[in-house]
């Protein structure tokens, strides 16, 4: 099922030296088109594969409070978006490592959830040949290589009080400078840290393993049937749920692995989203039989 865009508008970021950065704001929103979708799309597909972190507002977060002002028909979504642009102006000129760019901020549907996606996107020029053979220069949105989106479930965001996982970001290329910056502008605290809960897991199947015991071979069909859980909840956009992967797991006990992990220092979360760095460490082969380690 395709997203529904409720409504998205663009303006600009346009660095002038370390100490000035000039507005660009559009007046009016974009309307949908095909070319809108597809920017959309492409936007969405470039987060789906990325590492992420978790996170939630802060009681104080301004950002948080325009979203509930907008939503309390206390200003027009393209007032919102000025204003935070002019917000995320601020926060970008104390880091002279961000560029600025186009700014787009989109409100959409998909399944039963509605969503809130804030992206910055760098400006690349390019040359294209047109339809006389002449050689022109052209500019395009530098999609692949995006690396400050954000994205926030403003249905899970508005219903679970207790969420620490409604809103997303990406790490971005130079490390926690991006993040931190992004995190300001939106007055926000990592809530989930999915890394670090996938890497605990994964310590905690080995510690199982070891536990009850299992041969080599029963061990590396053990990790398979991890990674192939794991794997088919990333694939399908689901998180990891305790519960449903201790039923695939070889238990000698009554609670077999979720009474291991109630016992032990691992901090696992009941449900945590997938770490595609933590499928890699399940998948590692060594010694010469081929088999996982």
């Amino acid at each position: 099922m395709s997203l529904q865009i409720e409504q998205i508008v663009l303006h600009q970021l346009i660095r002038k030296s370390d100490t000035e950065i000039e507005v660009i704001l559009r007046d009016t929103p974009i309307n949908n088109s095909d070319a809108v979708v597809e920017l959309i799309n492409e936007i969405n597909q470039v987060y789906n594969n990325k590492s992420k972190a978790y996170g939630l507002f802060n009681e104080d977060s301004v950002f948080a409070q325009s979203v509930r002002e907008y939503y309390a028909n206390k200003q027009d979504f393209i007032h919102f978006s000025q204003t935070s642009t002019k917000q995320l102006r601020d926060e970008i000129i104390k880091y002279p490592f961000a560029e600025g760019g186009t700014v787009i901020f989109c409100l959409y549907r998909y399944l039963s959830a509605e969503y809130l996606m804030i992206a910055v996107l760098n400006n690349c020029h390019s040359l294209f040949i047109d339809d006389k053979l002449n050689v022109t220069n052209t500019q395009y949105l530098d999609i692949a290589h995006a690396d400050i989106i954000a994205r926030i479930d403003l249905t899970e965001w508005r219903t679970e009080t207790d969420s620490k996982r409604y809103l997303t970001f990406l790490k971005g290329r130079v490390g926690r400078k991006v993040a931190d910056f992004f995190m300001d502008y939106l007055g926000a605290t990592e809530g989930v840290n999915a890394k670090l809960q996938n890497k605990n897991l994964v310590q905690a199947i080995d510690d199982y393993c070891q536990q009850i015991p299992l041969d080599k071979q029963q061990k590396q069909a053990c990790r398979q049937q991890v990674y192939d859980y794991c794997h088919d909840q990333l694939e399908t956009g689901e998180e990891i749920e305790l519960a449903s992967l201790a039923k695939n797991l070889p238990d000698n006990t009554d609670n077999g692995f979720l009474d291991f992990v109630r016992q032990s220092e691992y901090d696992l979360e009941q449900t945590f989203p997938v770490d595609r760095s933590a499928l890699r460490s399940l998948k590692k082969y060594s010694g010469s039989g081929g088999g996982l380690s």
